[in-house]
């Protein structure tokens, strides 16, 4: 039985990002060189990272609020108004005018990925400190914090973030990037995938951190507890479409199903499903309760 998120309030932080997809058809190669010609069609816009986290627990139910640092740019503005569109409750994305928002543009023909462009900037301290007093006041709202670490600067100071959130009782799920685990010291749980776990640097990190959930593609994924308790869970498997954005949806849900009180395996087999739904679909997606049900 699933549970009702709906009670949960659930503060997330850390990097957003605009994914933007050119799709189109593909029928020629250039003349100038070897390459295919992709006539754009139609432009799709997503919200991405921390920002597609926080509309995955939207999209479950839960009551959410969002801090990140984004550009003073139109990419910036569109991902308020998008996360707002997505049910998220409170959103306090500081803006930077040094820095440009981070857009990911992924060039799409036939549905086949052609390319990936990305255009990214660094927050500088003053907003970094700016949103660190956002995270304070918002922190106490919370049942539970998620940071979500895309090493595109926002949680440069994650460990006085992680502390604040220690401070006032909160859990705090960390999705890492990088192989400097210790940043993350006093975590509930962090979510590496395998590439991320490969590049860890000092496996006595993971002492002082209270779970590691590794995700495993079509290997599905390992549950290893600071007690020693190891559980394993087998993927869901389907017609795999896109990858992007899995690690979010899964952050979501064994988030919220933790915050609802719900033991470590149910909450993995649930994240396991809602994966194995997101990768079927193009892009960037936000799962409902209500697909999870149907599934």
């Amino acid at each position: 039985m699933i549970p009702d998120f709906s009670g949960i309030r659930v503060l997330v932080v850390g990097d957003v990002m605009l994914d933007r997809y050119w799709h189109g058809d593909v029928t020629r190669i250039s003349q100038e060189a070897p390459v295919p010609v992709v006539a754009v069609t139609r432009v799709e816009e997503r919200a991405g990272g921390a920002a597609n986290v926080a509309l995955n627990c939207a999209a479950l139910g839960a009551r959410v609020d969002l801090v990140s640092v984004v550009g003073n740019d139109r990419d910036g503005s569109w991902l308020a108004d998008a996360a707002l569109a997505g049910g998220v409750h409170k959103i306090a994305l500081i803006s930077d005018s040094v820095m440009r928002t981070t857009v990911k543009l992924r060039v799409i023909g036939q549905r086949q990925q052609m390319i990936r462009l990305d255009f990214e900037g660094s927050p500088c301290q003053e907003s970094l400190e700016r949103m660190d007093h956002a995270f304070q006041a918002m922190v106490l709202g919370c049942d539970i914090v998620i940071a979500s670490d895309y090493g595109k600067g926002a949680l440069r100071y994650v460990q006085d973030l992680i502390q604040m959130a220690k401070a006032a009782g909160k859990p705090v799920f960390v999705d890492p990037k990088g192989g400097d685990w210790a940043k993350y010291a006093g975590a509930t749980m962090v979510k590496p995938n395998a590439q991320e776990y490969a590049s860890l640097r000092d496996m006595r990190d993971l002492n002082q951190i209270g779970a590691m959930l590794l995700t495993k593609g079509a290997g599905g994924m390992t549950l290893e507890l600071n007690s020693g308790d190891m559980h394993h869970q087998a993927a869901y498997t389907r017609d795999v479409a896109d990858v992007t954005g899995a690690g979010d949806t899964v952050m979501a849900v064994v988030a919220c199903m933790r915050a609802a009180g719900r033991p470590w395996p149910e909450a993995m087999d649930l994240a396991s499903k809602a994966a194995g739904i997101v990768v079927g679909r193009l892009g960037t997606a936000a799962i409902t309760r209500q697909e999870l049900l149907d599934a």
